[in-house]
């Protein structure tokens, strides 16, 4: 292709000084403490507890998102109905709000003295400062990414297929699991990947209504600011290069198996 090289060229060069470069000069600052020291920060049960909180609702928030994110896109695609613009349109509010204000807005709903906070509370549920505060905070912003990676595919997919099945005698299950969902899973699982990556290092809207309590409801980008605060720059670092490593391998993982799918049920 005529340009390829100085394209080419220019891709590398760009990620390297906007990608690589930061995570090098990351990595290359928390290897000033050894391995062993980077093993015995990562190991504090403090961290631990970040780490797990972060990983953990992360994943669980993506995977919820999946699901109820497919839902939402077919029904945006494959149905007409009075509003559909504007839910089209509303499923883009997590990008165009700030972080900040979208934990402000979920902490006053969810605090025991707010709309729905106040309603589960008599039942004895507490949502907000609570893990689970995080867990919704982080369904709030991954929504999105599912939603917009998995629309357009939707609205790709021929109908005619989902009759041919019918006509042949499957049932609707059937056609779900054996027609529908196989074209949809590389992209499904591209969606994914973008709210588990944005999850793991969401901040601004966690804060608000985490409760930001050691081995309860820390997360570890919060550790990361209280290190830098605590002029523990080292500490900080190492913390985020284990934040690097974990989150590289899982979507490393992701894309081996969206990779996987493609080959499985074809590029659509």
């Amino acid at each position: 292709m005529p340009g390829f090289g100085l394209a080419l060229g220019y891709t590398i060069a760009y990620l390297g000084l906007i990608v690589l470069l930061p995570l090098a000069a990351l990595v290359l600052r928390a290897g000033e403490m050894g391995a062993g020291g980077l093993v015995s920060l990562a190991s504090e049960p403090r961290v631990l507890g970040a780490l797990r909180t972060s990983f953990g609702l992360a994943l669980l928030a993506a995977a919820t998102n999946a699901f109820f994110g497919m839902i939402v896109a077919w029904v945006l695609v494959r149905y007409r109905f009075p509003g559909r613009g504007l839910i089209d349109a509303a499923v883009d509010l997590p990008f165009a709000l700030p972080t900040a204000v979208a934990g402000i807005a979920l902490a006053s709903l969810y605090a025991p003295n707010g709309w729905i906070g106040a309603l589960v509370a008599p039942l004895g549920l507490k949502i907000a400062f609570t893990p689970l505060g995080i867990y919704i905070a982080l369904v709030f912003v991954g929504l999105p990414f599912i939603v917009r990676t998995v629309q357009p595919v939707i609205a790709e997919c021929d109908r005619e297929i989902e009759e041919a099945s019918a006509t042949l005698g499957a049932t609707r299950w059937q056609t779900v699991f054996r027609v529908v969902l196989p074209p949809l899973m590389p992209a499904l699982l591209t969606g994914f990947a973008l709210a588990f990556a944005r999850g793991v290092g969401e901040y601004g809207s966690i804060i608000f209504i985490a409760g930001n309590i050691p081995y309860v409801s820390e997360i570890a980008p919060l550790l990361i600011v209280i290190k830098l605060e605590e002029y523990d720059y080292a500490g900080a670092t190492a913390i985020a290069t284990v934040m690097l490593a974990v989150a590289f391998v899982i979507l490393l993982v992701i894309n081996l198996v969206q990779a996987w799918s493609r080959k499985r049920f074809g590029h659509v």
